[in-house]
């Protein structure tokens, strides 16, 4: 009896579609999924995690870069485009950004503040809500310190994130960031439903 010939490219269509199918009930499971943005002007960290109840798990993290080199205006465009191209690729519904701490280098402030401005321009024009969390915030949901230092933030959010590969220190202190904004939507949550159950 003859076979019928293997269609290579059904295949390869089946196979994609079952790994989509896959990735979308993994998503499904996730209460919210969390964009974390470390702003910097040469190195912006990002990091994605999921959040399912008060369980959090690592999705992808990395870095958007900028040449010293180049045009300010022209480091600010790569630098949109870097981050809108990671939105479009995770699809996170939301986003926090660290705020921007004022030091004695005032040029150096301005550039930093520019290069947050992108991240929280390009988060907005993606329809996602926005987060603001000073340094010693972050540092103190996520180590518990808000003085702690990098290699203490490092630490705990491989603690939160089991298994995570974590790309830079920038990336680090961005998943920071989104674990920090998860742990304040949960707890706003919590005090949406208490105040929901005292009102009915």
């Amino acid at each position: 009896m003859a076979r019928t010939p293997l269609d290579v490219n059904k295949v390869l269509f089946t196979c994609s579609r079952f790994v989509l199918l896959q990735l979308q009930q993994e998503q499904k499971g996730a209460d919210m999924r969390v964009l974390g943005i470390d702003p910097g002007l040469r190195n912006m960290g990002w990091g994605v995690i999921d959040v399912s109840g008060t369980r959090l798990s690592h999705v992808a993290n990395g870095i958007c870069k900028s040449s010293t080199g180049d045009i300010l205006a022209e480091r600010l465009l790569l630098l949109h485009g870097q981050l809108a191209e990671v939105i479009e690729q995770y699809a996170p519904e939301t986003a926090a950004v660290e705020q921007t701490f004022v030091n004695k280098d005032g040029a150096g402030t301005l550039k930093l503040g520019q290069a947050r401005g992108i991240a929280m321009l390009v988060a907005a024009q993606a329809g996602l809500s926005v987060g603001e969390y000073a340094p010693n915030a972050v540092k103190k949901t996520v180590v518990g310190v808000g003085h702690a230092d990098k290699r203490q933030v490092d630490h705990m959010v491989r603690m939160q994130l089991p298994g995570v590969q974590i790309v830079g220190p920038d990336s680090a202190d961005a998943l920071a960031i989104a674990i920090c904004h998860a742990h304040h939507a949960q707890s706003q949550n919590h005090l949406d439903r208490a105040l929901a159950r005292a009102g009915a």
